[in-house]
């Protein structure tokens, strides 16, 4: 069996993937963010025997090398990721994205992993000039995470071409499903209206996403993981469809039987140059390099987290009346 490093495991993506993985028989390392409180996130609920979670920070290279060792593959998807929030700490995010995937990238070249999963997002290609999004689509860095994020990517594809490091840079579209964060407009929605709200708060409702379920996406994760002679590589995980959030909110509301109202919130607005108005992606790469293609349509995948966020224990995690960066 091989021996599987993933960062960021103690959040949304990562708990997912740590379980997909431990499901298909791989031995798992799984970092979660140190913290004094002996606190593993999505991950505290979790045991297994095959799993191994160590607490760090991969700001810190000396770290990084620690937990490198003795793994086969790494995949790497500690990041900040909310966007309101690099508005507010840019800093914050260049030393955890760019520095962070660059000292993870440096600890696999010494350690001579055999694959390393970057993790990039849409977000870097900005408001689409054409659609679908292809892996050649020009990057526009429209807020300060987005630029981070393109800055970890050419981090990662600079130690392939210098090193021959076995990088593949993933690019998920927008990842929903259970345990997602609040600052994301889907578990938003679903927890104002299921905690009694008829009146909504809402930001921009007229862009256009590309949405994954999250297993779906995980699935794509070990595709890229797994996949032979695709190193050096930026793959985009898509579903190759869009739906604007307006409508994505109409259908949450008509699987939760609800006639609310959606008020636009001024705080969750962003900056205008940084709204990416426009993002679907172009799936035609991973499906003929590795043959995935996305299992859950749109309404099943928010079937499925609306009855997740609707179970009392689960929506008692989130605090619905605030707007969360």
């Amino acid at each position: 069996m091989k021996n599987v490093l993933v960062t960021g495991a103690d959040g949304f993506i990562g708990s997912h993937l740590v379980e997909l993985l431990l499901g298909e028989g791989y031995n798992v390392r799984a970092l979660s963010f140190y913290n004094s409180f002996n606190y593993w996130g999505w991950l505290d609920d979790l045991r297994h025997e095959r799993l191994e979670v160590v607490c760090g920070d991969v700001r810190d290279p000396n770290f990084c090398r620690t937990i490198v060792r003795g793994c086969d593959t790494v995949l790497h998807l500690a990041a900040l990721i909310a966007i309101p929030y690099s508005y507010v700490a840019p800093d914050s995010y260049v030393d955890t994205n760019i520095k962070g995937t660059l000292n993870i990238c440096q600890a696999a070249r010494d350690e001579g992993v055999e694959r390393v999963v970057v993790t990039s997002t849409s977000e870097v290609y900005g408001t689409a000039q054409y659609v679908p999004i292809d892996e050649k689509h020009p990057r526009q860095p429209q807020s300060p995470y987005s630029a981070t994020k393109i800055g970890a990517d050419a981090i990662a594809k600079s130690f392939f071409n210098a090193f021959n490091l076995p990088v593949v840079i993933a690019r998920p579209f927008n990842t929903y499903g259970p345990r997602q964060s609040a600052r994301a407009i889907i578990p938003t929605i679903i927890t104002q209206i299921a905690n009694g709200a008829r009146e909504i708060k809402v930001g921009d409702l007229t862009p256009t996403r590309d949405f994954n379920y999250v297993k779906d996406t995980c699935r794509g994760f070990l595709a890229l993981a797994t996949a032979p002679g695709i190193e050096g590589e930026e793959i985009n995980i898509a579903t190759n469809t869009e739906i604007t959030m307006a409508d994505t909110l109409r259908l949450i509301a008509e699987i939760m039987g609800s006639d609310v109202q959606w008020v636009t919130d001024p705080e969750r607005l962003r900056p205008g140059k940084s709204e990416v108005f426009r993002l679907w992606g172009d799936n035609s790469k991973i499906t003929s390099l590795t043959g995935w293609r996305p299992q859950y349509d749109l309404r099943r995948g928010l079937e499925e987290t609306v009855a997740w966020f609707t179970t009392p224990t689960n929506l008692a995690k989130y605090k619905s009346g605030i707007y969360n960066r």
